[in-house]
């Protein structure tokens, strides 16, 4: 029984490897460390930020609010993904992770293909 278990964490540790593109288990964990970090720090962050910004309940909608506060915790949270990952020496890796959200919103940084062309 105990050995079917093992195989079954080794089964779901190698497909989590290879979802998060990691290369051990140890990276793994502080991929994981560095999401929850930054994840929480955004939402503490971003709350003064907005604040700066005359952004509130007082003077805005609920409607309006939110849909703001949301937006400033993304920002937030992709300047601190790559920063906390650095802290972590994982830089590389969430700088890719970056790239590649970036990317979703239009943002490219590959300017190899541009230099290329001209």
């Amino acid at each position: 029984m105990a050995r079917k278990q093992n195989h079954r964490y080794s089964q779901g540790m190698g497909t989590l490897k290879r979802v998060f593109k990691v290369e051990s288990t140890t990276q793994l964990v502080i991929v994981f460390v560095v999401f929850g970090i930054t994840g929480s720090l955004s939402v503490v962050i971003s709350d003064p930020l907005i604040a700066l910004a005359g952004i509130s309940t007082d003077t805005l909608n609920h409607l309006l609010y939110w849909p703001l506060r949301i937006i400033g915790m993304l920002l937030v949270y992709q300047v601190i993904l790559v920063g906390v990952g650095a802290l972590f020496g994982q830089f590389a890796y969430f700088w890719r992770i970056e790239k590649r959200m970036l990317g979703r919103f239009g943002i490219r940084f590959d300017r190899s293909k541009d230099h290329s062309e001209a």
